[in-house]
């Protein structure tokens, strides 16, 4: 999914736990971003709400890609 496929949006965090996700996307080698995203999406699994898996796009195949 490229980045420009994703939707944005303000999150207010305690300056307290946005220290720590830092930290722990740092100690994973993530961006930020990446951490929230890892996190959210395993919550999702685990209560059983894990979003289905996207059809693949024949734009983004590699037999289209002529480079």
């Amino acid at each position: 999914m490229s980045s420009s496929d994703k939707k944005s949006f303000l999150l207010r965090v305690d300056p307290e736990i946005m220290g720590e996700l830092q930290r722990w996307a740092d100690d994973d080698l993530r961006s930020l971003n990446g951490q929230i995203e890892y996190l959210l999406r395993q919550a999702l699994r685990e209560a059983g709400r894990s979003p289905k898996p996207r059809p693949p796009n024949p734009d983004e195949s590699p037999e289209n890609d002529k480079g």
